[in-house]
């Protein structure tokens, strides 16, 4: 078997000055030990904030005093011993968009920074009540509608491997987190890679989640794009947080019964059949994008799976006309509606997103998007017959600028692409979002930043790709690419 029990930690005692990289498997086996002290592991991470955050900017609030009266409260639990909640004392990381009763919940606008949360997101509820310490919140783009984490209201949130780089977005702000030592678990959401992409720019491990595995919050509870799930710095963490998050909610009818826990060790990959495809169609795969994703092939081949490339019939401009198509139906005029008043103080990215998606919906019915998924997902599924599973780049370019807009398009192989969206590989399996994907890192690009791949698995297939991804993360190892910043 392969064992992920530990996360891949700089260091595995509560000594040293890299206490704040140290994986929540690990801290857990700690903790109960007594070896480490919740609060200590507390104190550690919120030093780390405040040496560094300052240069990375991913955080929106932090609850200290909250979070310290539950370190405390961990650690009188772990004196008396007994079973206790799976996550607790591990500090985590909350993205700004899954609401704390009481606390703003702003959507990175301007117009919404007095909007204060009534009631706990479920994923929140979850992780508390699985012993988790919510210390920070993190910074995300207005209305998570871009690749890219900056805004009037938070500015610009920086890669802690290279600050002129952005972590992607939208969930950048947990991505930054991670990668920086700010806390070893994060929620993350992901509607066209919200997840997947800061992982892969970040070296971090993010989780999309078939559709209705983890619930979510009225009305965009009901678009099947999107999903909420866990990110961290290791498969078997970001494993643990899956599990507490996922299961059938009251508030969500789309969510579905709790499935059979991932496990925190998984069988090796032998014999396992792999499709590997670059470029999904004609997206124009980065050199050094391509080469660490033949990498991770390559390191599979050699832990015994069976790799075979293949291609598939899309192309990047009909993939994003199908996608804004539906945006255009839903995403789009939920942001209309929640703007009419403000739109003077909305970033351009957003205003672009907003036009981008009406003129989409002013073209093409609902009825004809679904019927383009419907073939896409087809398409998809005949590629995948007689595999496991299917990997891909994450980004087919390796980095985007901090501070970019990127309102005239991308340039990538040479060529130029109408909307930066073109660049990433992540909203074909949105478009299929009954598929898991766990989303992995696969090296460091020429310009200093990681890169990652996407293990995409048949419906509903969980624990697939989490058993590839551990292979991964044992074959093609990430530990010791933590971002240096401060040290």
């Amino acid at each position: 078997m392969i064992s992920r029990t530990e996360s891949p930690a700089i260091m595995s005692s509560n000594t040293g000055t890299d206490l704040h990289y140290l994986g929540a498997s690990e801290a857990l086996g700690l903790f109960r030990s007594r070896e480490l002290s919740p609060v200590e592991l507390l104190e550690a991470v919120l030093q780390r904030i405040d040496a560094v955050n300052p240069q990375v900017n991913a955080l929106t609030e932090q609850l200290v005093d909250e979070a310290r009266e539950s370190a405390r409260n961990a650690e009188r639990q772990y004196r008396v011993g007994g079973t206790v909640a799976p996550l607790l004392g591990l500090p985590v990381a909350a993205k700004e968009k899954h609401s704390l009763a009481g606390h703003v919940l702003s959507n990175g606008l301007v117009a919404q920074r007095q909007v204060v949360a009534r009631a706990n997101h479920p994923v929140i509820s979850r992780i508390r009540s699985a012993g988790g310490i919510v210390h920070t919140r993190t910074t995300t783009p207005e209305f998570c509608c871009a690749t890219v984490t900056h805004s009037p209201l938070w500015g610009v949130t920086r890669n802690p491997f290279n600050l002129e780089l952005s972590p992607g977005g939208s969930s950048g702000g947990s991505g930054a987190a991670l990668a920086a030592g700010f806390a070893p678990l994060a929620t993350g959401s992901d509607i066209a890679g919200s997840t997947r992409l800061p992982a892969a720019f970040t070296g971090t491990v993010g989780f999309k989640a078939p559709y209705g595995r983890v619930p979510g919050v009225a009305p965009l509870s009901a678009d099947h794009y999107r999903g909420d799930g866990p990110m961290s710095r290791s498969v078997a963490d970001t494993a643990l947080l899956a599990n507490i998050m996922a299961g059938q909610h009251s508030g969500d009818h789309t969510s579905l019964a709790t499935a059979a826990p991932l496990p925190g060790e998984w069988a090796s990959v032998a014999g396992l059949r792999i499709a590997l495809c670059i470029r999904l169609g004609d997206y124009l795969v980065d050199p050094d994008v391509e080469a660490n994703t033949r990498a991770v092939a390559a390191a599979l081949e050699g832990a015994g799976a069976i790799v075979e490339e293949v291609e598939l019939p899309w192309t990047t401009a009909e993939i994003h006309r199908v996608s804004f198509t539906h945006f255009g139906h839903i995403l789009g005029p939920a942001m209309e509606d929640e703007t009419r008043a403000a739109r003077s103080q909305l970033a351009a990215y957003t205003v672009q997103f907003m036009a981008d998606a009406r003129a989409a919906a002013a073209g093409t019915r609902f009825l004809d998007g679904l019927t383009a998924e419907t073939r896409m997902q087809g398409e998809l599924a005949a590629v995948m017959t007689g595999f496991d599973t299917l990997i891909c780049p994450t980004s087919a370019i390796a980095a985007l600028k901090a501070d970019g807009h990127y309102l005239d398009g991308i340039s990538a192989g040479g060529e130029h692409l109408e909307h930066y969206w073109q660049a990433h590989m992540t909203v074909p399996f949105n478009i299929a979002n009954r598929c898991p994907v766990l989303a992995v890192p696969s090296g460091m690009a020429d310009c200093g930043i990681p890169t990652g791949v996407q293990i995409v698995g048949h419906p509903f297939d969980d624990d697939t790709v989490f058993r590839i991804g551990a292979t991964v993360e044992i074959v093609r190892p990430w530990a010791h690419r933590y971002a240096q910043i401060g040290g």
